[in-house]
């Protein structure tokens, strides 16, 4: 047995050294694997978004392409690609023939670095179920997700026209908002795990899934990749009811699909992203993980148990959409730099504490005393010198009895010009 398979852990897990062993044809057939599943997740989950928000607005979905309507998605894509591909004649050619191709592939390169599942044998050859893993995985990841917002502002800048420009200038603010509080929740996990390695974070896993110890992070992760992917109720950068498209707009055929293709791949990804931070990744779930001595985070079975929490989580973007309207502009980047970003940043405080106290050899208590008693003083002077909200409504600003709202205006002959014509 080879030295990289020495290296494997006994929980099934993979070591760094396993990685870059596999041979060619192995790498290939990984590849080609995670591909397809892709492709095959993009189109059940646009079935099955339709038929779930159907049932819930009590409406059929579709129901005539395939058993149940399940082939409706393969036959969108199929024409979408059979239909004349357009190019606006005022455009960015270059610019705009590349903007597809920067959204897509930075998506599917995400994956390469998730585990699936632990060692198996692929025919007769030891191998992880992941194609490659890196020191600063993690960083990998947040690296494609960077790139792939460049297609979108490519995408609006080069179609020279007012809609997808203001989608693009919207999604640029929206990713340097969230992708901030995104980095500020994963740090959490960093501090806990030592690594910035996925498959080494997931066997950090094998007895406490972070998503317990690090809750506040959890769900600041969970909101952060909402945004990220441009989902309901944060679709501002494609809002079909202020920006007909958005981004988009001047986009038909192929290149619309790429982005489609796109989003619903990174949907996949971040999803993949947050059952490995902090689902336990590839571990089976309590009690299950108790059974016969853990038998069933060996062999095949954790890969049931990765694809059940990712789905769990892209029926969670369905049920947004179908029960959260869009976001003002102003609340979404209120969310983001004055609730998510702060939180973010406090909790990485007390997690840091925690840690370095644990380590130095202190107590439960007494971590709870060093780090509990200066918090509290904090929040005790925050509230004491927080003053009324700005959001609050101004009572000056109600429209008088019987007239109609007014907007704000510091000239008084205007103000007395519109009160004279309203009369």
């Amino acid at each position: 047995m080879s030295g990289g398979v020495l290296a494997a852990t006994s929980s099934g897990g993979a070591h760094l050294g396993i990685f870059g062993q596999d041979p060619w044809w192995l790498i290939i057939i990984k590849t080609v694997v995670i591909f397809v599943f892709l492709m095959l997740t993009t189109i059940l989950m646009i079935w099955a978004e339709r038929r779930i928000i159907g049932r819930m607005q009590q409406r059929p979905g579709p129901n005539r392409v395939g058993p149940f309507g399940m082939a409706q998605g393969l036959a969108d894509g199929v024409k979408l690609m059979l239909k004349e591909d357009l190019i606006p004649a005022l455009v960015d050619k270059p610019l705009y023939i590349l903007a597809p191709l920067v959204s897509t592939i930075p998506a599917f390169l995400s994956f390469a670095v998730i585990p699936v599942g632990p060692v198996v044998s692929i025919f007769g050859h030891r191998t992880p179920l992941q194609i490659t893993d890196l020191p600063v995985a993690v960083l990998f990841i947040l690296a494609m997700a960077s790139i792939g917002v460049y297609g979108i502002v490519l995408a609006g800048w080069s179609s020279q026209s007012p809609y997808p420009l203001l989608g693009a200038l919207r999604s640029a603010a929206q990713v340097i908002s969230y992708e901030v509080a995104m980095g500020l929740s994963l740090a959490a996990v960093f501090l806990y795990a030592g690594s910035l390695s996925t498959s080494e974070i997931v066997t950090a896993q094998s007895k406490l899934w972070y998503a317990l110890p690090l809750f506040p992070s959890f769900i600041m992760y969970l909101v952060s990749m909402i945004g990220e992917t441009n989902r309901a109720p944060f679709d501002l950068p494609e809002a079909e009811s202020e920006l007909v498209a958005g981004f988009h707009t001047e986009y038909a055929s192929i290149k619309f699909a790429m982005f489609f293709l796109a989003e619903y791949v990174n949907m996949t990804t971040v999803s993949a992203l947050a059952v490995t931070l902090f689902l336990g990744g590839w571990h089976a779930p309590w009690p299950l993980s108790t059974f016969d001595h853990g038998v069933l985070n060996t062999g095949w079975w954790p890969v049931l148990w990765f694809l059940g929490k990712v789905f769990i989580l892209l029926f969670g973007f369905i049920w947004l959409r179908g029960t959260l309207p869009r976001l003002r502009y102003d609340q979404f980047m209120a969310l983001g730099w004055k609730v998510l970003i702060p939180a973010s940043l406090v909790w990485i405080m007390i997690v840091a504490a925690f840690r370095e106290l644990t380590n130095e050899g202190r107590t439960r208590l007494q971590t709870l005393i060093y780090v509990g008693i200066p918090l509290a003083l904090v929040v005790l002077v925050a509230s004491f010198f927080t003053e009324k909200s700005d959001d609050e409504p101004d009572d000056s600003l109600e429209p008088p009895s019987g007239g109609y709202p007014m907007p704000v205006l510091t000239d008084p002959e205007a103000t007395a010009t519109l009160e004279v014509s309203r009369d």
